[in-house]
């Protein structure tokens, strides 16, 4: 995979940003779990945000999507604040997200899963947009008429990740796609979102602990230790870094 892409990363040093952070603040209760988070997402990139198990990084998704809003700080998407929004005109504005945990419907099949995708933008192209999912995930139209519980943990990744594309998203949230899955789907997931921001040019946000994947497929990546992003810079530059290495790449490499 390639690790960098520099006329993506020259871009980025030129336009305004898709997706963009500052000084994020996010609270639960009294407890602060997001402490002055900047991160920028440009068209056409994949940045990755990865850290241990409970730094911060699911929260800072959530807090993107309107839930828990932001205390302190402002997002901007294309340019326009968004930070106080609630999540369904957030999600109306060409954003979709695969939440961790997938949350897909299970007791419908895989088809209905699929067609309530469509339900912010209508059926106009679900024809189109189905064939789209069964060509990157063909399990999935094997399964078509498969109730959504019964396909395997690595199944309902495949179909949540193509429920949310079902919109049409101009970016993509991922939280956690590898979690609890077997390598070889693992290793097929993350060449489906390759291959869609190689020939559609999605953009995506991917909240991952599998460092190893994630900063190998993605053009930029932010380290997060305790809810503050500490490191940046491309995924190659951070996949050569010793400090990434021994405490996130240890046995992470399948």
């Amino acid at each position: 995979m390639n690790a960098t892409n520099p006329t993506l990363a020259t871009a980025a040093t030129t336009q305004s940003p898709l997706l963009s952070v500052r000084g994020v603040e996010t609270f639960y209760g009294k407890i602060q779990a997001l402490r002055g988070v900047d991160m920028d997402v440009f068209d056409g990139e994949i940045v990755t945000l990865i850290g241990a198990n409970g730094a911060g990084k699911s929260t800072l998704m959530m807090t993107i999507c309107g839930s828990p809003q932001a205390r302190n700080g402002s997002i901007t998407y294309r340019g326009e604040e968004i930070t106080r929004l609630p999540t369904h005109d957030i999600m109306k504005r060409q954003i979709a997200q695969s939440p961790e945990g997938r949350r897909i419907f299970g007791r419908m099949t895989v088809m209905e899963n699929l067609q309530m995708g469509t339900t912010l933008i209508g059926p106009k192209h679900f024809a189109e947009d189905l064939e789209r999912m069964f060509t990157l995930f063909p399990r999935l139209k094997e399964r078509a008429e498969q109730r959504a519980g019964t396909l395997s943990g690595g199944e309902q990744q495949m179909l949540a990740i193509a429920r949310a594309l079902m919109s049409r998203p101009k970016l993509l949230l991922l939280d956690e796609p590898s979690l609890g899955l077997a390598p070889l789907i693992v290793k097929q997931i993350f060449e489906a979102i390759r291959e869609l921001n190689r020939t559609e040019g999605l953009t995506v946000f991917l909240v991952e602990q599998n460092a190893f994947h994630a900063l190998r497929l993605a053009h930029r990546g932010y380290v997060m230790v305790n809810g503050s992003i500490t490191m940046s810079g491309t995924g190659r530059e951070l996949l050569a870094r010793e400090e990434i290495r021994s405490a996130y790449l240890e046995g992470g490499r399948h």
